[in-house]
């Protein structure tokens, strides 16, 4: 395992870098650019379409030598730089008060070692918390928090994937239970069934107990259902119907993989789960309910209002 990507430098090309790059952050700051990459295009794409109005930006102007600061009206995507700044500040507070949560018993042991850690991330804490925060800045630049949400459900799927690189460079714990050998298809690679993590950023030796690399199968999984929802964004049906069907396969995907990974687990009604399950659950009973108030198509209910493209 890499837990600095600078250790990978090292051992290709026999460069030291005069400081560490930690492998988890690189990939979490990959997986922020990702997303706002792909969510800006969608924004101008539904811009463009006349799906979305334009947003008014303060822009400075030079009129002869003096520089004067007015608004101008462009496409939401221009947004993108603060959506993904709330999304780092929420995210990382949600996804830390969530771990907290699922390790009440080490808080109360030792609460500022859990709070000012550099590990111990919860995803969906991450997640509700900056969907929250995104949706009141959205709401007050006067666009719809729907459609929005359906631009940038593509880039949430494929920068969860790539954070999972970051989970798996570094051997942070998110990792499967003891795998089963003895089940390995002879044609599958070893590294794909059963993973040591040698050199991992825990310093737990695994070498005897070799677990499921669950972190490269979420990353495959993520991409696949990227592609899915990509293909989808186009899509007839009314604004949220996307991220609708977003949260649906999130919460699957996150669903079966929790069967077979290493988490905490807490008793709810008699059943031992996950939080992650139990927040997976919830997000496809989410998703189902938005799939029922959004399933009409947009032509049956505005075709007394034609769209109309905005220029930049």
């Amino acid at each position: 395992m890499y837990p600095r990507l600078s250790d990978i430098f090292k051992d290709l090309f026999g460069i030291q870098l005069p400081f560490p790059i930690y492998s988890f952050g690189a990939m979490v700051a990959l997986a922020f650019l990702a997303a706002a990459w792909f969510s800006r295009k969608e924004l101008d794409r539904l811009f463009t379409v006349g799906r979305l109005n334009a947003v008014r930006i303060p822009v400075t102007v030079e009129k002869g030598k003096r520089k004067k600061k007015t608004m101008q009206e462009v496409s939401p995507g221009e947004l993108m730089g603060t959506i993904t700044i709330i999304a780092v500040v929420a995210g990382f507070i949600g996804a830390k008060i969530f771990h907290i949560l699922e390790n009440l018993g080490d808080f109360a042991r030792d609460p500022l070692a859990l709070i000012f850690s550099t590990g111990g991330f919860t995803f969906y804490g991450g997640l509700i918390v900056a969907a929250i925060s995104i949706a009141y800045y959205v709401k007050s630049k006067g666009l719809d928090v729907r459609t929005v949400a359906d631009a940038l459900a593509p880039g949430l799927m494929i920068s969860y994937g790539i954070g999972r690189i970051g989970c798996q460079l570094a051997g942070d714990g998110d990792w499967g239970i003891a795998a089963n050998l003895a089940a390995k298809p002879s044609w599958l690679p070893m590294w794909l069934w059963a993973e040591s993590y040698p050199n991992n950023i825990l310093q737990i030796n695994l070498a005897n107990n070799p677990v499921y690399p669950t972190s490269i199968y979420e990353f495959v999984a993520c991409t696949l259902l990227f592609v899915f929802l990509w293909k989808l964004r186009k899509h007839p049906y009314e604004s949220g119907w996307l991220f609708s069907v977003y949260l649906i396969v999130n919460g699957i995907e996150r669903f079966m993989i929790e069967l077979i990974r290493v988490n905490n687990r807490m008793d709810l009604f008699g059943l031992s789960v996950t939080q992650a399950e139990v927040i997976a659950v919830l997000l496809v009973v989410a998703g189902l309910i938005g799939l029922s108030l959004t399933w009409k198509r947009r032509e049956a209910i505005s075709s007394a209002v034609p769209a109309t493209a905005h220029a930049v």
